[in-house]
């Protein structure tokens, strides 16, 4: 079967996957709601600074639309845009959420023939990029079968095992780290990672500047064979999932950097910024999936289920027209929980 994109549209996020012959080569999560700035949102704002011989500066969008982020940092300010002005502009970047501080999103002028439109959802943007999409109930396996919960565990723990070692992989301000460590030899190690490395990237949707840490390798020659690796698997998974960069050479450090258009946060980025709360999606994805006869019963840390918002409750609930049970247990982790169906209420 030709790689397809399997899209699920849960209670507070939409997920996708690129899935080929029971694999998943991608995978992409959509928080954003209706009030939001999306990339792809166009939208009246008005210019409220300008940096002084630049075309940069800041945006408000509508405050009476959007709840949160109405601010946006702005490129290609003209002449006819000073301070003050008001105009349609087109949202390129989402908010980047970091430790301490949040990226603002990024915005442009709209061009002459566009008008105001909300942003698409993933499955209107997944449909620009080649392969077929298609929609799946939440009662549906697929994902699963491809191994879903496989990769929400590396972006929630940043650990990807490989043959000679593993890899982690750490969001940080400045950029995407990805450390290699194995078993020598050396060379053998460096190669065996490339196509991890590679694969890891677009399964946990990995953009922006990113920092390869490979082991120190002495002799050139070791160096450009990773180089060579490292360009042939960059070149196929651009001819699977249309990802592009930019790359330097290998220093004599190991060190490799890459470079990539940046939408929106990385999986591991979304997980480490707010864990809680990726936890509590995918607590509410397994309740939605119970099958049996009976109420559903959820099972967390208090921590975990404080992060259940009341109208992500309401939404379960009503979707799978039961009623709904909450057992507390501290000795969980705080992003652990489970759902069973139950006969009787505990």
């Amino acid at each position: 079967m030709a790689a397809t994109w399997l899209v699920e549209e849960g209670i507070g996020e939409t997920r996708a996957a690129l899935v080929e012959g029971g694999t998943i080569l991608a995978a992409r999560i959509d928080w954003a709601g209706e009030n939001t700035l999306a990339p792809g949102l166009v939208a009246p704002a008005r210019v409220t600074s300008r940096i002084a011989g630049t075309r940069r500066g800041t945006l408000v969008f509508d405050n009476g639309v959007f709840e949160n982020g109405a601010t946006a940092l702005v490129d290609g300010l003209t002449p006819a845009l000073p301070e003050g002005a008001s105009g349609l502009f087109r949202v390129t970047r989402a908010a980047i959420a970091e430790k301490g501080r949040t990226k603002l999103p990024m915005a442009r002028p709209a061009g002459p023939a566009e008008q105001a439109c909300p942003a698409p959802t993933l499955a209107q943007t997944l449909t620009q990029s080649g392969h077929p999409v298609r929609l799946l109930p939440v009662t549906d396996r697929s994902l699963d079968e491809a191994g879903w919960d496989e990769v929400m565990e590396e972006a929630m723990s940043g650990q990807i095992a490989f043959p000679r070692g593993g890899l982690c992989i750490s969001p940080t301000p400045a950029m995407t780290l990805i450390d290699v460590d194995g078993f020598p030899p050396l060379p053998a190690l460096a190669l065996a990672a490339v196509p991890a490395i590679v694969a890891a990237i677009a399964r946990l949707d990995i953009g922006g500047s990113i920092g390869i840490d490979f082991p120190t390798l002495a002799e050139k020659r070791d160096r450009q064979a990773v180089d060579t690796a490292l360009g042939e698997a960059l070149a196929a998974l651009l001819e699977t999932t249309g990802w592009r960069s930019e790359r330097t050479a290998m220093n004599g450090y190991g060190f490799v950097q890459l470079v990539s258009r940046l939408e929106r946060p990385s999986l591991p980025a979304l997980f480490a910024r707010a864990p809680l709360a990726a936890a509590a999606r995918q607590l509410l994805r397994r309740a939605e999936r119970v099958s049996g006869p009976g109420a559903l019963l959820l099972t967390c840390h208090p921590a975990l289920r404080r992060a259940v918002r009341p109208e992500w409750e309401a939404l379960l609930a009503r979707g799978t027209g039961r009623a709904l049970h909450w057992q507390l247990d501290e000795a969980l982790a705080p992003t652990a929980g489970f759902a069973q169906a139950v006969t009787a209420r505990p």
